[in-house]
């Protein structure tokens, strides 16, 4: 780097960051660093920049480019300039013979390209010469090789490949995933693993078991590998990978590993979506889902909204801390389980609107307790209903009714002082306590058939609109419903929830 025309100065490592040296001399710990920066410019075309303490910019030289071993895989199928004999490409780069140009042009400026005119052409070319020379311009024209800006023999030599025992066709002809993996083997192929290597849209042309294969060599090289990406795959087969998300405001944020990784690798598509609601399990997917595509009148997906499964509460507590300590913006539902109350506070005061942790407990029991008494029967279901015969028989069992029928369990609760609601927000929500001994999983796997699936989420968002409950739950839910639409400029519906 320090054989560059112009001078280039060093940042000091602190461990986590570049930062400006000392004023007094360098620090005995830090270790010296160069700040590179890869961008494009309005013609598309890739520039490598080395940026100084003083935040000025010295351009890379190709034999400094050339030194490190940079290899940029750009998007643009077209693209294939690494395939070629082009300066500085990763062929030319491989290869190491600088002076094979110079000879393929003496081979071919040796050729007699004026004599393999036909007979036309050399009558063509003869009154050509004899006007330039009635102009008094060069005359003694022929044929020849000669070189323009743009243009170079190295350009038009390139790899090329057997597709049959009888053809060879040029590699820039193949698939545009088998171009750009050939670039990246013919980069790596080097004496030395490349220093820095950049990928825009690494899935681009690739099934999804080379794309692993590609991305497990990558790691194995002792590389900084930079890639962006729009796949799944790619995002769940990096675990080791440091993960940087751009959300619907082109915001661009680090997320920490300890707190994503779980995720990353079961929901990858999170990270994926323009605003991502993270839901504390099944039970609210559904229940978010429905209300979503309800308030917008279309499906949230098609606007990039996407309701993923936070896979508990804690590990919600944790991929929510992530996410709004990167400065994205996503949006969260969770119950309150009673644990961890400072953090939950930290992050409602953080989030605002864009997170509801129910203050009852868990969805169930919020939701349910909004439901006019008078209309729980019908939340438990009516005739015909599948799940109808289970759910009176939890009840039955719980409350020691000699009948599976809601008369019979009334009789039964009327000593106890528990009404029917209470009954039913237990049951649906597994609550095992006070369940004979040896029945306590039994008890809690109940609520299978009550909410706890992404189905009976469903089933209790459309309930709580036509039992009577939104009234009493819209305070709540509707600022995370406009909260969530107003990061995309989006609004609720005018006519929800009746729609």
């Amino acid at each position: 780097i320090n054989t560059q025309s112009s001078m280039a100065f060093p940042w000091h490592w602190n461990g986590t960051d570049a930062v400006l040296p000392e004023a007094d001399g360098e620090a005995a710990d830090n270790v010296e660093v160069y700040r590179f920066r890869f961008s494009g410019n309005e013609q598309q075309e890739a520039l490598w920049e080395i940026v100084q303490p003083d935040d000025s910019t010295i351009r890379f030289s190709v034999g400094l480019r050339r030194q490190i071993g940079l290899i940029s895989l750009p998007s643009d199928d077209r693209n294939d300039k690494d395939l070629r004999l082009v300066y500085g490409s990763a062929l030319d780069r491989h290869l190491g013979d600088t002076a094979l140009r110079s000879r393929i042009g003496s081979k071919v400026a040796s050729l007699d390209l004026q004599g393999e005119l036909d007979e036309t052409g050399q009558t063509a070319l003869s009154k050509l010469d004899e006007r330039f020379l009635k102009n008094a311009l060069p005359a003694g024209i022929s044929l020849g090789l000669v070189s323009s800006q743009g243009i170079s023999i190295g350009a038009l030599v390139g790899l090329l490949a057997a597709k049959s025992p009888e053809t060879d066709l040029p590699l820039s002809a193949w698939g545009a995933g088998t171009r750009r993996l050939a670039s990246l083997e013919i980069g790596a192929s080097n004496d030395e693993n490349p220093t820095v290597v950049t990928i825009d849209e690494i899935e681009r042309g690739l099934e999804p078991y080379r794309l692993r294969q590609l991305l497990n060599g990558l790691l194995q090289q002792h590389s900084q590998v930079f890639i962006t990406t729009h796949s799944p795959v790619a995002i769940s087969s990096v675990p080791e990978a440091s993960l940087w998300y751009m959300d619907s405001h082109s915001q661009l944020g680090a997320l920490r590993s300890d707190l994503v990784s779980t995720q990353q690798k079961n929901d990858p598509e999170t990270f994926l979506a323009r605003v991502a609601v993270i839901a504390e399990g099944l039970t609210e997917v559904g229940f978010l889902e429905y209300l979503l595509e309800k308030a917008l009148g279309s499906q949230p997906l098609d606007h990039g909204i996407r309701v993923c499964n936070g896979q508990g509460n804690d590990h919600t507590l944790a991929l929510l801390r992530a996410l709004s300590e990167s400065g994205l913006k996503f949006a969260g539902l969770a119950d309150n389980e009673g644990r961890d109350a400072g953090n939950w506070r930290n992050l409602k005061a953080a989030m605002g609107d864009l997170l509801l942790q129910w203050t009852e407990g868990c969805t169930e029991e919020a939701v349910i307790a909004a439901i006019p008494d008078d209309r729980i029967h019908e939340l438990i279901g009516v005739e015909g209903d599948e799940k109808l015969g289970n759910r009176l028989r939890h009840l039955q069992i719980r409350s020691g009714a000699e009948e599976r029928t809601l008369d019979s369990i009334r009789v039964a609760l009327a000593p106890t002082g528990k009404t029917l609601k209470q009954l039913v927000i237990e049951t649906a929500s597994g609550n095992n306590a006070g369940a004979p001994e040896g029945d306590g999983k039994a008890w809690k796997s109940q609520s299978r058939d009550w909410f706890k699936s992404r189905t009976g989420g469903a089933e209790l968002a459309e309930k709580a609109i036509s039992l009577g409950g939104w009234d009493s739950l819209s305070p709540r839910l509707l600022p995370l419903l406009k909260a969530t639409f107003g990061t995309l400029d989006l609004a609720v519906s005018e006519n929800f929830p009746n729609v």
